[in-house]
């Protein structure tokens, strides 16, 4: 292993095997050629060319747009593609900032490649020597995505109707048991992205990051169930898991290659670090 193979894992993908999803002149993801011809069946809304899949003239306004998503998104668990629907929604939109063109479930993000938003939050602690360590959650077991899998402290998908700030906040207090005066002090410090084939469809991810310096008396608690523990690793070992295991949810080997690129632990005598830092946005 190695960060590289890392970064190359989360950028693997064959387009040959989708048709573009389009809406209004804009590109908005990507569609298995196969679930785009079941797609007019499941909703005359979906219209269906060789080479490319839209909405209907008729579908305009954001709520018609998005009933046609709910229904490919019912008809994808009646078919076992996808186990549930999750009840959380992401807005679609042809870039970050631009109005919301519908609203996708959370669950079907996937089949329909749309671009999908998240946080990361790297929380870090400054030791007496000046070095780093890095508070690392242990997802629990029972978790439908990367079970018992290494993660950031903080890290949460970014719904629609929620700002990054508000959304920050809430995953704070959900995952670390982080209050809000606290939470506010997280700096971002950019963005990494990556596009990722997967057997549900295609993944494109944006991942906004953030570091928060923590005090050396700080103990996070989960609240919502999804980390088992966590524990305070120095920034050497995080470093090594990362680079020669597959312990680590698959995107966040990013964020931690990121951040040992920006605090200068990842330098530029590393062979691959051009390739690296060229890596982490696609």
């Amino acid at each position: 292993m190695s960060y590289l193979d890392h970064i190359r894992a989360c950028n693997a993908h064959d387009l040959s095997g989708f048709r573009p999803f389009e809406l209004e002149g804009h590109r908005l993801g990507w569609v298995r050629h196969a679930l785009a011809e079941q797609l007019p069946g499941v909703d005359p809304g979906f219209v269906v060319t060789a080479d490319r899949v839209t909405l209907a003239p008729e579908v305009r306004d954001f709520e018609t747009r998005s009933s046609v998503l709910a229904h490919a998104a019912r008809f994808l668990v009646e078919t076992g593609a996808v186990s549930a629907l999750r009840g959380e929604f992401y807005p679609v939109m042809p870039a970050w900032g631009a109005e919301p063109l519908m609203r996708i479930d959370r669950a079907v993000v996937a089949q329909f490649g749309t671009s999908a938003y998240g946080l990361h939050v790297n929380g870090f602690v400054r030791q007496p020597d000046g070095g780093l360590s890095l508070w690392i959650g242990r997802r629990a077991s029972d978790r439908e995505v990367a079970p018992g899998k290494l993660d950031n402290l903080i890290a949460g998908g970014q719904p629609i109707g929620l700002t990054l700030a508000e959304n920050l906040v809430k995953e704070a207090q959900e995952e670390a048991g982080i209050d809000a005066a606290l939470a506010s002090r997280a700096v971002p410090v950019g963005a990494v992205t990556y596009r990722m084939e997967t057997e549900a469809g295609l993944k494109q991810d944006t991942l906004f990051l953030y570091d928060l310096e923590l005090d050396a008396d700080f103990v996070p608690r989960n609240t919502d169930g999804e980390v088992e523990r966590f524990e305070l690793w120095p920034l050497d070992r995080v470093a090594e898991s990362v680079r020669a295991t597959k312990d680590w949810k698959f995107n966040v080997n990013l964020v931690v290659i990121d951040f040992l690129v920006r605090h200068g632990w990842l330098t530029p005598e590393e062979p691959d670090y051009l390739e690296i830092v060229k890596g982490l946005r696609r």
